[in-house]
């Protein structure tokens, strides 16, 4: 113990008789623990995002889109057919056991009025489950029931941005009335912010306006054939029966619909469950890409270690012959240089430590991109660049250990 500890004293005093070589000799492995540390932590802050942004989509989710028809042998693209129906939602909802709620709707962008105020946004005409469905909560007032889709009222629910930008901060939009298409709508509630949604072409959540269905139907949007819908929203019994839920609307759709067994569907089921695993085995990549590129700085400091401490041996190997003529042995030469390759490693691994927390904040907040730094993350980092001392200070260590002494003392 006491023999470590006077090595590691002489591995300090050489490192400040050569402040600047030991400092350049440092910086490499300095980038590459910073580089690690910030291209790891923006990886997994973007997979968190992701994944936070799916999960608010809503719980045990699927959505239901209209597909593709065929008319004089053309086929129109997906979503604008009409082969969905409110009966069909409602079907869902009763006869497949592994689902517990469904609602409909269909969507149409729009210019909104309030005072001197205009915003163009999604208008949205949904049923009252759609709201239990998404588990996205109102922050003020209240949702529409089914008291207003039997009376087509002219009530809506305002996204958070279409409040932010229709009404002066701070004033309440409760009870105020807007204008969609010349007919006024009294402002019923304001929900809760979502943000972007994951997968969407960047659209936000907040930016529409919830009417119901009925409302949306006769009095805004219309429709060429009454009773047909552009999307069913679907809520699984739990996470687990998600997959036996999307298998049974498919089989009751194609029964509906009489599709024969070697025709296609005329409908789209996305399941955010598949969504969310794609996302996450991307994330994963992604980190494991910036981690990978990031540690070749680490390797390129090794490098740069190795070459400096190569120098050192040369420079030293009076030294070492006269180390060795009053008793020291191989392994005690080995041990001092590889001990110097460690803690320079070490020193340029904890100043990479600190750079590399300070840009991931640098980037959060300047960039406001979202970021995540992990302990394990930071741990591996400053292991990766002890390693890195070890394994590129073991050559020079070895080479100056084999040095022979009476060719070492009569070195000039």
């Amino acid at each position: 113990m006491r023999l470590l500890l006077e090595i590691f004293r002489t591995a300090l005093g050489t490192i400040r008789q050569n402040k600047m070589r030991s400092g350049l000799t440092m910086l490499g492995v300095t980038i590459g623990v910073g580089s690690v540390i910030t291209m790891v932590s923006i990886g997994m802050g973007a997979r968190v995002q992701v994944k936070e942004r799916i999960e608010g989509l809503g719980t045990n989710m699927l959505f239901v889109f209209a597909g593709t028809t065929t008319s004089g042998g053309a086929r129109t693209g997906a979503g604008s057919g009409f082969t969905l129906t409110v009966d069909d939602a409602r079907a869902i909802a009763r006869e497949c056991p592994d689902v517990a709620l469904s609602s409909y709707g269909k969507r149409e962008t729009n210019q909104v009025i309030f005072g001197n105020q205009n915003w163009n946004t999604v208008i949205a005409g949904v049923t009252p489950e759609y709201q239990l469905i998404r588990n996205w909560p109102v922050e003020e007032g209240s949702f529409f029931d089914y008291r207003d889709m039997d009376r087509a009222a002219t009530v809506c629910v305002l996204g958070s941005k279409v409040a932010e930008n229709l009404f002066v901060r701070g004033e309440d939009p409760l009870g105020e009335t807007i204008i969609i298409k010349r007919v006024p709508f009294k402002v019923i509630g304001v929900m809760s912010p979502r943000g972007a949604l994951a997968g969407g072409g960047g659209r936000d959540q907040d930016d529409q306006i919830f009417i119901p269905y009925t409302t949306a139907e006769w009095k805004i949007i219309g429709s060429v054939l009454p009773g047909y819908v552009s999307i069913i929203y679907v809520s699984a019994v739990n996470s687990e029966s998600i997959g036996d839920a999307e298998e049974d609307i498919k089989a009751l759709l194609r029964q509906r619909h009489n599709i024969q067994p070697d025709q296609p569907d005329d409908f789209i089921i996305l399941n955010l469950q598949d969504i969310a695993a794609t996302r996450e085995q991307m994330g994963k990549i992604l980190t494991y890409l910036l981690g990978s590129i990031a540690s070749v700085s680490l390797v390129v400091g090794g490098i740069g270690i190795m070459n400096i401490m190569l120098v050192s041996v040369t420079e030293r190997t009076r030294e070492v012959g006269i180390r060795m003529a009053v008793g020291a042995k191989q392994r005690d030469i080995m041990l001092q240089f590889l001990v110097e390759s460690v803690v320079l490693s070490c020193m340029g691994g904890v100043i990479g430590l600190c750079v590399g927390v300070a840009s991931t904040k640098i980037v959060s907040l300047v960039g406001d991109w979202p970021v995540l730094i992990s302990p394990l993350v930071v741990l591996i980092a400053f292991s990766f660049a002890v390693l890195v001392g070890v394994v590129f200070g073991l050559y020079p260590a070895n080479k100056a250990s084999k040095l022979n002494p009476i060719e070492a003392l009569r070195y000039e």
